[in-house]
């Protein structure tokens, strides 16, 4: 299992830094957003069913593309129409299906998938837009930094479960790492360098460890999907990692905490 994670992160975080780090005609990062979310909900739906239903399944792809190139859409009040076109154009769909058996339930994950991977993978591409390379890289490496140090050191020192009706695997001694991991990180781009960030070592420490509680809470919150849709993996598109959707619970919720603190505390 360890080598399939190294193997997989070795082709993958390659292909994110360079997204991420090229500007041009191309957003290289939003075109990466949109194909991974487009391949994340089609594992939500399997996962929930709604790929059963191909209407519901067609309008959520394209809701879910929409929402997450929002962001280069300039227009005053786009965002508002976008999330009322989903809901209304959603519920007129569902009158028009034959399906009428859990019709509601079917329309709740559909629009979950939406919401879920569309709206949340959105903050990723307008960090990128609005904050600029430095913040996105932020965001996902203290991601990855805290993911990593839970996995090592709940292995090597976990002892007491920190959710075990959700996710067994999961302790407290990793969740501590895992604040350790991702902190470190953080000061990282204190440092000068070309990603130096307007950050003191305190702001870092603190953005770090909301960085990893709000990430660790995105991993409970896959967990919690998956034991209550009855899987164990999302997919397998990712070696070792389980599906996309698998790979971005955590790196979401992330990039919705730093690109609030940039807007609400940077700007």
């Amino acid at each position: 299992m360890l080598r399939k994670r190294v193997v997989t992160a070795l082709w993958g975080v390659p292909l994110v830094i360079v997204a991420i780090w090229f500007d041009g005609p191309l957003p290289w990062f939003s075109l990466l957003a949109a194909v991974w979310g487009m391949l994340a909900v089609i594992e939500f739906y399997r996962m929930t069913a709604v790929s059963k239903i191909l209407p519901l399944t067609c309008f959520g792809l394209v809701w879910t593309l929409f929402f997450i190139m929002h962001p280069h859409i300039r227009y005053p009040n786009f965002f508002m129409f976008l999330t009322t076109s989903a809901v209304v154009l959603s519920l007129i769909l569902l009158v028009t299906l034959r399906q009428r058996e859990g019709a509601f339930a079917n329309w709740a994950w559909l629009m979950g998938g939406i919401l879920y991977v569309g709206l949340l993978l959105s903050f990723l591409v307008a960090l990128r837009l609005e904050a600029g390379r430095a913040w996105l890289y932020l965001a996902l490496f203290a991601t990855f930094g805290s993911d990593t140090a839970a996995y090592f050191i709940g292995r090597a020192f976990g002892r007491r479960r920190l959710a075990p009706r959700i996710s067994p695997g999961k302790t407290w001694e990793g969740a501590a790492g895992g604040l350790v991991g991702a902190v470190i990180i953080s000061l990282l781009f204190t440092l000068p360098t070309p990603l130096q960030l307007p950050l003191g070592y305190w702001q870092a420490v603190s953005l770090g460890l909301l960085i990893s509680i709000f990430g660790q809470f995105g991993d409970l919150v896959e967990s919690l999907l998956k034991r209550n849709t009855g899987v164990k993996d999302s997919g397998r598109l990712m070696p070792g990692h389980g599906g996309l959707l698998d790979r971005m619970d955590s790196v979401v919720f992330a990039g919705v905490i730093v690109y609030l603190y940039y807007i609400f505390i940077v700007l």
